[in-house]
């Protein structure tokens, strides 16, 4: 979720500007959501490392102006740990995502807003907003779901892969654009209008099979730090209550709620042997999945 807006041998874990904590990488596991290779379209919008580096600077001047109009909470807030916690437990697995995760500068911070978001950025900057937690009153379980949802999109570099596929269907639509305008005889900015929106509707199709991805990886990651991956069913549930009026899927970039919980429930039978071995128990020992309510118009 870009916008719901969502890494390890040895990782520097940087949960502030100023503190870190090095986690060793479990043994890699062949269950769960298969790893496949990622696009090549990432290497069109340019090199990772200048990625990362403007997403530095982006995220340190969020964090600055959210501290300067008093909007960053405090190392020690009892959300910002909780949060920080649950990413110390996620964060190990995410190298069987994307191997470049070991190097990267992760910071979790919270930032004291209604908005019901979070995000990671590339290098595994991440950033929730308070009201995404006391708004649907989320689970830890629940908050594992929407922190492996975004870590996934950086891992994934889906920002890269986004920008290259962009690029590429901007020119080709621009190109089938004029061609189309010369051959008919009409105004060349009707088909430079036809090119434009053709990239527009490939790039919410793109980012709504980002989303899909960014769903099942964030499935395993949370199920591989022992989180209840059935969380995904409820966390959509109360999404689904809280944006009401929200556009179509097809206009959107996210699927619509319906068709993920189906998605991610079809993925359980994959990711919940992961999650009994974490808890010490055969699947049918398991508990069921108990959610937390919403409070009463919190979603307002």
């Amino acid at each position: 979720m870009k916008s719901l807006n969502i890494g390890c041998a040895a990782l520097a874990l940087v949960f502030s500007a100023h503190a870190s904590v090095a986690l060793a990488a479990p043994a890699a596991q062949q269950d769960g959501i298969p790893v496949e290779e990622m696009s090549r379209l990432r290497g069109i919008a340019g090199d990772a490392a200048q990625f990362d580096q403007q997403s530095k600077q982006q995220y340190l001047q969020l964090m600055s102006e959210a501290q300067q109009k008093g909007a960053l909470l405090p190392d020690n807030h009892p959300q910002v740990q909780r949060l920080r916690g649950i990413a110390r437990r996620i964060v190990p697995y995410a190298t069987r995502w994307n191997p470049e995760a070991a190097k990267w500068g992760w910071q979790v911070n919270l930032l004291n807003a209604p908005t019901i978001n979070a995000f990671c950025m590339p290098g595994g900057r991440i950033a929730f907003f308070s009201g995404i937690l006391t708004k649907l009153n989320l689970t830890d379980d629940e908050v594992a779901m929407v922190m492996g949802h975004e870590i996934a999109h950086a891992l994934r570099e889906h920002a890269r892969e986004q920008a290259g596929k962009t690029a590429v269907t901007g020119f080709l639509s621009r190109l089938a654009g004029a061609g189309a305008a010369a051959y008919f005889g009409v105004d060349p900015r009707i088909g430079e209008l036809g090119g434009n929106l053709v990239t527009k509707g490939a790039s919410l199709k793109f980012s709504r099979d980002d989303e899909r991805e960014a769903d099942l990886v964030g499935m395993d990651l949370a199920a591989r730090a022992g989180f209840d991956p059935r969380a995904g069913k409820t966390l959509w549930e109360k999404m689904g209550a809280a944006s009401k009026g929200a556009p179509p899927a097809f206009l959107s970039t996210h699927p619509a709620g319906k068709e993920r919980i189906e998605r991610m429930e079809k993925a359980l039978p994959q990711v919940m042997p992961v999650y009994a071995r974490t808890q010490g128990k055969a699947i049918n020992a398991l508990p069921p999945y108990r959610s937390a309510p919403m409070p009463a118009g919190g979603a307002g």
